[in-house]
């Protein structure tokens, strides 16, 4: 029988304390921070849901790993945990660690990317655009259209449009792709699952043109799990073997331990290319560190493999999409317009909806995360047109969506913290036409949205 109470399928060993704030104090941190909420202090956020990235809390047996890292500089020990784990998942013959996965895709980008190349996606997340477009190649997004539309409920909004990749292929030429990704789950587009029908699809159009296929596996077992409950065919097949079966799709991979490695860092690059992997290890010992280490101590290579062995334990991930969708669904009873079905990792308001008199070029994403923070100390992150607006040459496009992600750290936080949660949102929402727009007083050129300072509008 299901329950509405979500059992954790763990108890508490150790615990961090909130420092609980005011609202005078929220305002005040904020308008310090230029308005962003990567500029606070973490002390000054009471549930912190900025990401899943880093933040989630290690297992027993995983600090227990840390104990055995051996660093030794080449030839670790922990170096052939870590491998015999990833190749448990994902029999790539070539293993390259990192030191988290934005440094597997700098290291891939650079040795494949360069002017005139394109790089198609389901949808590209924010590192993995920039570091596209930092060598001068052009990021091409094809997700099926229903994954632009944040009310319209599909089972798999994060698969590829398999017609708009094979037209993109065309015009592009296939000798100006060197890739094509598929990122599992689509984080920029509400943390969207992608059928294994489709990877399969994919892989069939990359066949028919002669172009490899790679994975940004990030969230690879809540994928899996996805795949399990709502694909035919899959509802008896256990997870590890879903997995194998989206590995051998694709022919390679970059990955973040930071998410479904359980980790708090770390990360990968894997392939079968002989040729690829001499260049990429090369630029590997140039900027990360020897092969066997790749920027990690031999403890965060222990951690990672233990994570690898329990982030596809059924009981965890069960936990982890029934916790996500608690979230999900009481803002949805309540009429909060969000991204449905609910993502694995996190929840993404829509604020385009919720705030339908702030227009795309005054944030509406960013207006709602300032809100939900000063209202009640829940730091989430603008998906949007912040973070996507600013186009290469300089001019600023509405970005498909403005979302604001509620992302959710593994093992962290309690039923009681979403409760709050949910109360915050409500409460923001019940005002949202109070909020007002915001504009950009300080920028970079790139990855704008970690480090410009805004001011409110009106």
């Amino acid at each position: 029988m299901d329950y509405r109470t979500i059992i954790e399928p763990f108890r508490i060993h150790a615990v961090e304390p909130i420092r609980m704030t005011t609202r005078q104090e929220r305002l005040r941190a904020i308008e310090a921070a230029g308005w962003n909420l990567f500029g606070l202090h973490a002390d000054d956020v009471l549930i912190d849901l900025l990401t899943d990235s880093g933040t989630g809390a290690m297992s027993r047996d995983q600090w227990a790993a840390m104990q055995h890292g051996d660093e030794s500089y080449a030839g670790s020990p922990s170096w052939f945990i870590f491998l015999e784990a990833v190749h448990g998942l994902f029999p790539y013959r070539h293993v390259i660690p990192t030191h988290q996965g934005r440094a597997a895709e700098r290291i891939l980008f650079t040795a494949i990317g360069g002017p005139g190349k394109v790089v198609p996606n389901n949808t590209h997340f924010d590192t993995t655009r920039a570091n596209v477009e930092a060598t001068g190649a052009t990021a091409v997004d094809c997700v099926i259209p229903e994954g632009r539309v944040p009310s319209l409920r599909h089972p798999f909004k994060g698969n590829m449009d398999l017609d708009l990749l094979d037209r993109t292929i065309r015009v592009a030429g296939p000798g100006n792709v060197p890739v094509v990704f598929v990122t599992v789950t689509n984080n920029s587009g509400g943390g969207q699952p992608v059928s294994m029908a489709n990877i399969r699809g994919v892989r069939a159009v990359c066949d028919r043109h002669g172009i490899p296929l790679f994975l940004d596996a990030c969230r690879f077992a809540e994928n899996a799990w996805f795949i399990r409950e709502r694909e035919d065919g899959f509802a008896s097949t256990p997870i590890v073997d879903i997995v194998r079966e989206m590995a051998s799709c694709a022919d390679g991979m970059t990955m973040s331990a930071k998410k479904d490695g359980l980790a708090n860092i770390g990360g990968w690059l894997a392939m079968d290319d002989d040729g690829l992997a001499e260049r990429c290890r090369n630029l590997l010992i140039l900027t990360e560190g020897f092969p066997t280490y790749g920027g990690l101590a031999g403890r965060d290579l222990e951690a990672i493999a233990q994570g690898l062995r329990e982030v596809v334990h059924e009981d965890y991930l069960r936990y982890r999409i029934r916790s996500t969708a608690y979230l999900g669904d009481a803002v949805a009873a309540a009429g909060v317009p969000a991204v449905v079905p609910t993502g694995g990792h996190a929840v993404y308001l829509d604020a385009r909806a919720l705030l339908p008199h702030i227009p795309p070029l005054a944030y509406p994403g960013q207006s709602l995360a300032v809100a939900l923070y000063v209202e009640g100390g829940i730091r989430g992150c603008e998906i949007g047109t912040v973070m996507f607006g600013a186009q290469p040459d300089g001019t600023e496009e509405p970005a498909a969506m403005d979302l604001v992600r509620l992302a959710i750290p593994r093992r962290t936080y309690t039923q009681s913290h979403i409760d709050y949660t949910i109360e915050v949102v409500l409460r923001v929402a019940e005002h949202a036409a109070d909020l007002r727009g915001y504009r950009i007083v300080e920028a970079p050129a790139q990855l704008r949205h970690f480090t410009a300072r805004f001011e409110p509008l009106g």
